[in-house]
């Protein structure tokens, strides 16, 4: 029965994925160590060492036999975790306990199954990630060629395409997804290093032979799924590895506030609205409210993930030497936390891209209430070749447009501009005339151009190569 009076970590609650939060569970935690063990001590065999078939076999055998309760009775004993464990491992593999963690330090399991968890880690991030890209792709697609209001200082400025806007979100997280392939491809295992990273341990263990330690420690590494291993150590790994993966995240994190950020600002104009869900209530007192509570999840956690970020950085800035242990409470909330929220950020946009719904016609009635005034030089132009005075009527564009704005602000009525400039007789210019020349679609310049050139050059590419399951739909929990 679940206990409701212990603090539970909302990541794990309401917003990670169970595949998510598995590669940070204890139990991938140890059996990862157990396989390390494994991994270690076939390699040392094959190496020469006196290590048996049998014991081998016992070790595999209770890989996954988790014996978390007398782990748990051993490290209060000995206040230390990995011993502990390998004395509940011991416990089950009675003819190989003497061989287990044979040479090893316990940055060998610790620090080994953090860099695995990593890998993992990104690959789930890498892989929603491209999801949402692909969304976003149909998205802009659909709507590349639909005239929208374009902000600067969120001020009315010239127009561009809904679909256009949503390749600049897209620019942004395919940055960060650049950044998330070159931090997968350079991640590097520890290996085999021993105390203070010089492998003494090892190179006493092969009586003095260099190229069995360094068999030794290619070994361990092919068996866990590595073909680079870090040329040098201390007895951990650089924290600098986490606090450049963690700003990967923050990247991310980076980029999806800003998407969200602009979702709410658009819902706020009742341009796009994120999904809302038949019973879904937006408000407790204001029943009519459809607030973007999902963007506003994204940015919440985007925050969370943003301030994260400094904790790596803290760490391995003020690391001593071969290793100090001020980092090991920190990281073990703060890497999988950033990896937790991140992958809540992604699956929460790719359920939000799923359904955005867009009000063309609100976006249009937006369009045409600022297009006069951004019209005014075509207008001009066009009246100067029926023969007007550019001079002159420029003054009474001028004149009509203030005319027009105080009509609009002021009073709260339709801006009347083309009204104004199409009875004047020095225009020269019929009212269908001017409606033709005010075509939202003759002031996007080349967004819906640019938008299917974006995508074939900068996005196929890479989600062609993909191939994996990119139609993923999340239902959120909450």
């Amino acid at each position: 029965m679940k206990n409701y009076s212990i603090y539970e970590n909302p990541l794990n609650a309401r917003y990670t994925s169970d595949e998510m939060s598995y590669v940070f569970s204890p139990f991938n935690k140890f059996s990862t160590w157990r396989k390390l063990w494994v991994a270690l001590a076939k390699s040392e065999k094959e190496l020469g060492l006196n290590i048996t078939d049998q014991q081998i076999k016992e070790l595999e055998e209770n890989v996954e036999n988790l014996n978390f309760d007398v782990a748990k009775k051993y490290e209060k004993e000995v206040r230390h975790d990995v011993m502990a464990h390998v004395k509940a491992y011991g416990d089950l593999c009675p003819n190989a306990k003497g061989i287990i963690h044979l040479g090893a330090t316990s940055a060998f399991v610790g620090d080994n199954t953090d860099i695995i968890n990593l890998k993992e880690a990104l690959k789930i991030i890498k892989h929603k990630l491209l999801i949402l890209l692909n969304n976003l792709k149909k998205f802009s697609l659909e709507y590349k060629d639909l005239p929208t209001l374009g902000f600067t200082h969120f001020q009315p400025a010239q127009l561009t395409t809904v679909g256009k806007r949503a390749t600049l979100w897209m620019q942004d997280l395919l940055l960060d997804f650049e950044d998330l392939e070159y931090r997968l491809d350079t991640l590097r295992f520890r290996g085999v290093k021993g105390t203070t990273g010089t492998q003494a341990s090892f190179f006493n263990l092969f009586d003095d032979n260099h190229d069995k330690v360094k068999q030794l420690n290619e070994l361990v590494c092919q068996k866990m799924g590595f073909d680079k291993y870090q040329e040098v150590s201390g007895q951990t790994y650089t924290r600098k590895i986490d606090s450049n993966v963690l700003k990967a995240l923050c990247s991310i994190a980076e980029s999806m506030h800003k998407m969200t950020n602009d979702l709410r600002l658009l819902q706020n104009l009742k341009e796009v609205e994120e999904p809302f869900g038949k019973n879904q209530i937006g408000s407790s007192a204001m029943a009519y409210k459809r607030n973007p509570m999902r963007s506003e999840r994204i940015s919440s956690l985007c925050k969370y993930v943003i301030a994260q970020s400094l904790n790596p950085a803290l760490i391995h800035s003020t690391q001593w030497f071969e290793r100090t242990l001020d980092d090991s409470a920190n990281r073990r909330m703060s890497i999988p936390e950033a990896f937790m929220a991140v992958d809540a950020i992604l699956e929460i946009g790719i359920n939000v891209t799923n359904g955005l719904v867009v009000y063309d016609k609100v976006i249009n009635k937006n369009v045409m209430n600022e297009l006069p005034f951004m019209a005014t030089e075509n207008i001009l132009m066009e009246a100067v070749k029926n023969g007007g005075d550019r001079q002159e009527l420029h003054e009474k564009i001028r004149v009509y447009s203030m005319e027009a704005g105080k009509r609009v602000k002021m009073d709260g009525l339709d801006n009347n501009l083309i009204d104004l400039i199409a009875k004047d007789e020095e225009f020269n210019m019929k009212k269908e005339d001017l409606l033709k020349i005010m075509d939202p679609k003759n002031f996007i310049g080349r967004a819906n151009v640019q938008v299917e050139e974006f995508i074939k050059e900068a996005i196929d590419p890479i989600l062609n190569n993909y191939e994996g399951d990119l139609d993923l739909k999340v239902e959120l929990n909450v």
